[in-house]
């Protein structure tokens, strides 16, 4: 295979890992569920989730904690396929935009917080 091609399959690869993830390590969670609703917490274009400014302390801990999950989910896919975190995090992340609902709060590469319509 030439080198040329290397790359293009190992971002078709980790894109295809990113689609058939169901929760991208996420376990299924009434207070995530919650804070997301409730505009506390949203996505974010990096991978990760992020508190939203003004949210209470637990939007705090329930972000640090959750983020910790992936991060470690996020290197074990990397290293399974030779690539840096932060490629599989940013792949993730622009899966996780495209699915938040309508009305919860995304974050975008620029930094900013938006409501998705």
């Amino acid at each position: 295979m030439s080198v040329l091609l290397r790359p293009t399959l190992l971002v078709a690869l980790l894109a295809a890992l990113c689609l058939s993830l169901p929760a991208l390590a996420d376990p299924p969670d009434s207070a995530k569920a919650a804070a997301l609703a409730a505009g506390s917490i949203g996505e974010q274009a990096d991978g990760y989730l992020g508190a939203l400014p003004g949210a209470p302390a637990q939007a705090d801990a329930l972000v640090a904690q959750i983020n910790a999950e992936r991060r470690a989910y996020y290197a074990s896919i990397a290293a399974k396929n030779g690539t840096a975190e932060g490629v599989v995090a940013r792949l993730a992340g622009k899966k996780l935009l495209q699915r938040t609902p309508s009305g919860q709060y995304t974050r975008n590469a620029s930094g900013q917080w938006q409501k998705k319509p």
